[in-house]
């Protein structure tokens, strides 16, 4: 199964950039609550690629705050959220999320547009519980989705999906979901080019 959340990784520089993915994750791992594997998909060419090319080591978090997700996916996240340097990795926890894995790439195919890494997990923290999402929790991470595609060739103008998903946030949301929903529909607007499918020569963001 896919499991969404934020990874971190170094820059040259050493700094922390922050990126909305979703590893696949090992169907038994997960029920015996112990996850030793992940497998990142990172568009080539994103700068999440290039740091992991550059460094192969870096931490998945998984976070019930949905209106960061939103912020990092629309390139808004500043102040950078706060963080504290990874146990075992060359990389950085965030402090705020509910489990974190530390991982380093044991195998690497980056001969398609989705590079393919396999990941071995190093270390494990745990934060504060994780409650669950609502519906429109879930309604922001599917526009998150959304919008880190848009740059595809095949991609489909959003507004139809955006406008299905509404409804879901206007009637089961709190402020934090209304506003995570609103910065994505703002950052679907200004990517989305009708003449050339996507803003294509923008290529993967994160």
């Amino acid at each position: 199964m896919i499991l969404e959340g934020l990874v971190t990784t170094c820059d040259a520089a050493g700094s922390m950039h922050v990126a909305a993915m979703g590893p696949w994750i090992d169907d038994a791992e997960r029920a015996a609550g112990r996850i030793a594997r992940l497998s990142l998909r990172p568009f080539a060419g994103s700068q999440t690629a290039a740091n992991l090319a550059r460094c192969a080591e870096g931490v998945f978090h998984v976070i019930d705050d949905v209106l960061l997700l939103a912020r990092v996916v629309a390139g808004v996240a500043a102040p950078p959220p706060a963080a504290r340097p990874a146990t075992r990795v060359r990389g950085w926890l965030l402090d705020d999320a509910c489990v974190a894995y530390e991982f380093a790439i044991a195998e690497a195919d980056r001969s398609t547009a989705r590079e393919r890494l396999e990941a071995r997990v190093v270390a494990e923290h745990h934060g504060r519980p994780f409650l669950g999402f609502n519906r429109a929790a879930h309604a922001v991470v599917e526009a998150a989705i959304l919008v880190t595609r848009l740059h595809l060739p095949e991609a489909a103008d959003p507004g139809p999906a955006l406008r299905g998903l509404e409804p879901l946030v206007s009637k089961t949301g709190g402020p934090r979901e209304h506003e995570a929903f609103a910065v994505l529909c703002r950052t679907a607007a200004a990517r989305w080019r009708p003449d050339c499918g996507a803003s294509a020569a923008a290529g993967p963001r994160l």
